[in-house]
Formats: C-alpha cells, structure tokens, sequence
C-alpha cells in the first residue's frame, strides 16, 4: 500500500471555494490561506447562528497503545462514508502540535484514504493557530514580570506567579528552569518552566469560548498568581484581557479543509487530553452542527480521557448535546492489554486478545455512565485475523452492543459503510439521553474521587501535601465549584502507566492542582504525568526532511 504522502498527492484537491458550497457558504464568508485553506468569518458565523443543529457522533477508543489506535482515521473514514450513504457530514477534529508530529507519533492528520489535507500544511503551520496562541500565551508572561518590574501595585508575590510559557515543542529541558538572572535590570530571579503550548490555558480557552466576547471575558478571568498576602489576581485586575485577546482574533475563526474524499472538515484548536480537554473547539463543533445533518468529531486518547472530559465540560459550556459514541477499539491493543510486549503485537494471539477484553469492558460501562448509545469501531490493520476479531464482536454483542469493523485507512468511506448504517440506524431512532458524571457544586475531592473511582475504577484518591494547601486556597477563593478536568497518564486507566489491561484496587494521587479559572476549570495533576513532554531516543525528526523542490517527506 501507498504511504500516507503518496495518498495524499495523489488526490485532486478542490479549491476550498467548493468546499465551502457544499455545507452553503459563499467565498465571502471565508478569509483564504491559499487555495485549500481557509477560516471562516466571523459575519458568516453569525449569519448561521439560528439554523438547527444535526447529530454528533463522538469518536473515543480503549486505552491506547504508544502510537494510538486510529480514532482521526475512523472519524474521517465514518464522516466519508456518511456521505456515501447519501447522508451530509462534516468532520470536526483537532488540529496537530508540533510536539508529537516530531516526537513520537508524526503526523496527525488521519492516514492512508481517509486523510485530512493538505496534510503537510496541517501537520506543520497551517493557519497559525498554535503560533497565535504560544504568542498571547507569552506576551501575557511577559506583561506580568513587566507589571512587577515596575509598580505591582497589586503586591504581586514573584514567588506565587503561576502563569507559566508554553511551546509547541518537546522539551525536557524548559520544564524547570530558572530566569531573570543578571543582575536588577533584568527583573527578580525566579524558578519557572514550560509548558507545552496545547497545555496552555489559551489553548483550553479558545476551544471553550463561544464568541470573542466570551474568549475576551475568559482570559480576564485567568489567575496568574498571588499576591503577598495570598489574595489571587487576575488578568482582569492588570488590564491585560484585550490585548491579549486581539493576538487571537484570527485564531478563534475555524479552519475549514478538506478529506481524501473532498468531505468537508474543520481542523481547529488541539488540546491533549492528557492533560487538557482534548477536543476541537466548540465554535467549529457547532459551526458544522448548523451545516450539516451528521457531525463527527473526536476526542483524545481513551474515554477515561478525552471523553470524559468532553461530556464533562466541553458539552456543558458548549451547550450542546452528543448523540452516540463510537468507541475504537483494535486487535493490537486489546493483545497488549492481554500482557503481549509491543513488538509481539501483530503476531496471532487469540488468547492475549480474550485476557485484552477487560479494558474494552471497563470502556463500554463507562459510556452508559454519561446515558450514551454507543457502538464498537474494530478498526482493522493488516495482520488481525478473523478469529481475533470474531472474539471482539461476539463480546461486544455479549455487552449489549453493536459492533463494525472498519478498514477505513486502505478503502477509505467504503471501507466503513456498515458502520456509517449502524450510525445512522442508532442517532436516527434516539433522542439525547446524555448526561453529566457529576453535579459541579459538589465538593472538589467529591468531584476528583467520582471520576477516578467510576471512570478509571480506582479505589482511593490520595493528595500530597502540596495538593492539599491547592485545594485549601480553591476552597478559600470561590474556585471549588469549578468542574475537573484531570491530568493523567493515557497508557491506563490508572495514574501508573505500567498498569495495563483494567486494573483494580489501585490509588490514584494528586500531587498539586493548577486553577485554570479562565478556561473554567480545576487540572488535578496525578501521578508522573508532565504538561511538557520529552522526545524519545528516536524521535519522529529523524524521518523528516525536504528536498530541493520543497516537498517534504517523513511526515506520517
């Protein structure tokens, strides 16, 4: 088979101008970046605020092996062929970092057929997004050092700054670092660090912002730190919001592109849901929920992840309501939960594939937990065989649901179109059933300990003593009634990346709790998890490169 660049250039692009009159916008509701990029205008979103919304589909998965499991591929494949069963669909996925494209897993723009493109663009700068946000991210840093520099009229304490910079780069280096030295020109020596930037709160802001006015009224309410007497302040109080949200004017329009298939599809915003909410932003969620009749969209990692945190709080500000999930599940995940090493995982094993159900299981209970239908996804690779999957289907059928399998990676839509039918036949017969795993009034250790005993089925939460003086100021400050949104490893359902399959009787621990009360949420930080990744001894960078006519290869 092709590799996923050769695909990509083989297929004839239509001008985005085309695109766009599919789902009956106009070249003047775009603001063009080339020929097959483009945003779409603020005049036009208003213009389309009182159509009717179509149906969500979101697409999850099991807890993931290191190279993930093909949730974009399978959202842009069921979109695909949606439109092949006569049905209009749009996808509605999450724009690539930099991090990952040159660390560990390349590019992430779907593969073989059903692609986002153009890919290169996508996978590198596209519209800029991630620059506007890793600039307003560090212009606001650098506002507050200035502020304290000089006046801090508001007895800023450099000490208890918590706004951190960010980069859409994997580096280790800048998690820890040490800045201001030089002598008192240069400001007040403090310890800081790095974020990566989809960890940035203006990450989570703009894809949680309905409109300018509310992305605006967001970053006034960031905290970025304490004063000496422990009072926190907000960018509100130093003035900062407008500024801030100008760098961002242009981000916040969503990117319409297109997929192998011409399918329409907005790529917008990419927080992980490791250690963020995980999904595309609310506006472009919505924007192709009033042109369509079906929208899919993703979120990161496994349900315990991604999802959770999608019905938790991207639903909830969002104001939206998601009518069936697709959960993801693979031949080689399920044997790696079944305790086969990662190179062993395309060799035959029925037997690792049974003792890999559990994780599957604990996945299914989790979407009835939110009153979701769902159905499971078998996204087939080449050496799964067909006493494997018969396994899969048999158990998911034993659960009560209804299972696919799926090659939309070497067929593309009709790769998938049972699928698409199941689909159509569940969210077409069903009302939203959807609701919340848990009431935001409640308290914070109630909300953390509901969430990791019901969705990751830990016995225990334990805080460290730096956790417990974080919820001491939430409860102090009014911030307690904030929903959660926590960081965890994506290799298990625990905090312990070691323990696969669906481990039970474990403790989760929350070592501290960053108040993202901008973006409107509390991030319980557990386990070893890092909002700045590292590169592996390998990294994706390696493959990369480009020849004198411009074109780049490596990119996967």
């Amino acid at each position: 088979m092709p590799t996923d660049q050769e695909i990509a250039r083989e297929i004839r692009l239509e001008p985005i101008d085309a695109i766009a009159a599919k789902i009956g916008l106009e070249p003047q509701d775009l603001e063009h970046y080339g020929e097959h990029k483009a945003k779409v205008r603020y005049s036009a979103l208003e213009r389309i605020q009182d159509k009717p919304y179509g149906k969500l589909i979101l697409v999850s998965a099991i807890t993931p092996t290191p190279a993930g499991e093909g949730k974009t591929t399978v959202s842009i494949g069921l979109s695909q062929a949606l439109n092949l069963s006569g049905k209009k669909s749009i996808v509605a996925i999450r724009e690539p970092s930099l991090g990952p494209v040159f660390g560990i897993k390349g590019g992430a723009a779907g593969g073989g057929w059903s692609q986002v493109l153009p890919m290169e663009d996508i996978n590198l700068h596209f519209t800029g997004d991630f620059h506007a946000i890793t600039t307003a991210n560090n212009t606001l840093a650098a506002l507050v050092d200035n502020y304290i520099y000089h006046d801090n009229e508001l007895n800023i304490d450099p000490r208890r700054i918590t706004w951190k910079r960010v980069l859409d780069v994997n580096d280790r280096m800048l998690r820890k670092i040490v800045i201001g030295l030089g002598g008192s020109k240069q400001g007040f020596p403090r310890e800081d660090g790095f974020d990566i930037t989809p960890a940035s709160e203006i990450m989570a802001i703009l894809c949680l912002a309905n409109n300018l006015e509310e992305l605006r009224e967001k970053i006034g309410n960031i905290t970025v730190g304490f004063s000496y007497s422990g009072e926190p302040v907000h960018v509100k109080q130093l003035g900062y919001e407008g500024a801030i949200a100008s760098l961002l004017k242009d981000a916040l329009q969503p990117n319409l592109v297109q997929t192998t298939e011409n399918t329409p599809a907005f790529v917008h915003g990419g927080p992980f849901a490791n250690i963020a909410q995980g999904a595309n932003s609310i506006i472009a969620t919505k924007t192709a929920l009033r042109l369509s009749e079906y929208v899919v969209t993703e979120a990161g990692f496994g349900f315990d992840l991604g999802a959770e945190k999608f019905f938790d709080l991207v639903c909830r500000y969002g104001k939206f309501c998601t009518d069936a999930v697709v959960l993801v599940a693979t031949i080689r995940a399920l044997k790696h939960h079944g305790g086969k090493k990662l190179k062993e995982l395309s060799e035959p094993d029925p037997q690792a594939v049974e003792a890999g159900l559990p994780n599957l299981a604990k996945h299914l209970e989790n979407i009835n937990k939110f009153g979701m239908k769902s159905i499971v996804a078998i996204n087939r690779f080449p050496t799964d065989t067909d006493e494997e999957i018969a396994l899969v289907r048999d158990f998911a059928a034993a659960q009560g649901f209804e299972s696919s399998v799926a090659d939309y990676h070497a067929q593309g839509g009709k790769g998938g179109l049972e699928l698409a039918q199941q689909v159509i036949r569940m969210v077409d017969k069903e009302i939203c059933h959807y609701h919340g795993l848990y009431d935001w009034d409640s308290p914070v250790e109630d909300k953390i300990l509901t969430i990791a005993s019901q969705i990751y089925g830990a016995q225990k939460v334990d805080y460290t003593a730096e956790a417990r003086a974080d919820l001491k100021k939430i409860n102090k400050y009014g911030y307690d009634k904030l929903p959660i949104c926590i960081a965890k490893t994506q290799k298990s359902l625990s905090d312990n990346p070691e323990l696969i399959g669906r481990p039970k009787d474990f403790l989760v621990t929350v070592r501290e709790i960053v108040i993202a009360s901008g973006a409107g949420f509390l991030v319980p930080i557990t386990g070893e998890i890092m909002r700045m990744p590292g590169l592996s001894k390998h990294p994706a960078a390696e493959k990369i490169d480009i020849e004198a006519d411009g074109d780049i290869s490596g990119l996967f």
